[in-house]
C-alpha cells in the first residue's frame, strides 16, 4: 500500500516519454489513473495494458475536448499535466499557425485543464504542471517561442496557488533541464551542446521526473504550492 493507493489520478498527454513514466510510477502505488494521448496510439494501449491505466484519446489544442476529458474523470486528487510541443527555429521564418498551436498546447490548455480540475477536485488535491528549465534561462537561439510558453507556465501555477491554496490544493510545476525522450534524446544531435551547460552532464533520466512528480503528489508535498521544482543537473545553475 503506497501514500497514493486507490487517489483518482489524470496524467494529461501521458503515453510517451515522461508522462509514460509517470503513468508507471503512479500505477506502482496502486492509483486509479487516467491518462490521455492523442496521436501515439500504439504506445497509449500498450501503457494502458502494462499498467492497468486508462488510455482516453483527448486532444489539448481542443479546449471543449480537453475540458470534457477532464471533466469525465469526476473528482480528481491529482492532475499532471504533461502535454506539449516543442518547437525551435528562427522567430523570422517559425510558421504562425505553428506557434499558435503551441501556445495553445503549453500555455491555453494547462490553464484550461487546471481550473476544470479544480470544480470538482478533493480537498487536499495536487495540480502539477510539466514546465522546463527553458522557461529560467534559454542560452541558445531559436528556443523564444517555446521558452515563452514555459515562463508563462510560471505566472499561472503562482496565480492559481494562491486561487487554490484555502481549499488546501497545491499548484506547482516540475521543470526538468533536458530529459532522454522522444523529444529530446541523450543521443540526440544538441545532447553535447546541452551537456555543456550543465553540471551533471548527462540527461535527466524520465524516471527521476517520475519520483519527483510523486513527491510532490503525496503527503511530504501539502505545504509545497506556487513553486518551481527544477530537476536540471544543473543546466540553470
Amino acid at each position: 500500500m503506497g501514500a497514493l493507493t486507490g487517489k483518482n489520478i489524470l496524467v494529461l498527454g501521458g503515453s510517451r516519454g515522461i508522462g509514460a513514466a509517470i503513468v508507471r510510477r503512479f500505477a506502482s502505488e496502486g492509483a486509479k489513473v487516467a491518462f490521455t494521448y492523442l496521436h501515439s496510439a500504439a504506445e497509449a494501449h500498450a501503457l494502458a495494458a502494462e499498467t492497468g491505466a486508462t488510455a482516453v484519446k483527448a486532444d489539448s489544442a481542443d479546449r471543449g475536448e480537453l475540458i470534457r476529458a477532464v471533466a469525465d474523470c469526476g473528482a480528481l486528487d491529482v492532475i499532471v499535466i504533461d502535454a506539449a510541443v516543442l518547437v525551435m527555429g528562427d522567430p523570422l521564418t517559425l510558421d504562425p499557425d505553428v506557434v499558435d498551436h503551441l501556445i495553445d498546447v503549453n500555455v491555453r490548455a494547462p490553464y484550461h485543464a487546471a481550473v476544470e480540475a479544480a470544480r470538482r477536485m478533493n480537498p487536499d488535491g495536487r495540480i502539477i504542471v510539466i514546465g522546463s528549465v527553458s522557461g529560467d534561462r534559454i542560452p541558445f537561439p531559436g528556443g523564444a517561442v517555446y521558452s515563452l510558453s514555459k515562463s508563462a507556465m510560471q505566472g499561472m501555477v503562482r496565480g492559481l496557488a494562491r486561487d487554490f491554496g484555502p481549499r488546501g490544493i497545491t499548484v506547482n510545476a516540475i521543470q526538468p533541464g533536458p530529459t532522454d525522450s522522444e523529444m529530446n534524446p541523450a543521443d540526440g544531435p544538441m545532447a553535447e551542446m546541452m551537456h555543456g551547460f550543465m553540471a551533471i552532464k548527462r540527461h535527466v533520466r524520465t524516471s527521476e521526473v517520475a519520483e519527483y512528480v510523486a513527491f510532490i503528489a503525496g503527503p511530504h508535498g501539502a505545504m509545497i504550492t506556487g513553486s518551481l521544482q527544477t530537476i536540471d543537473g544543473g543546466f540553470a545553475a
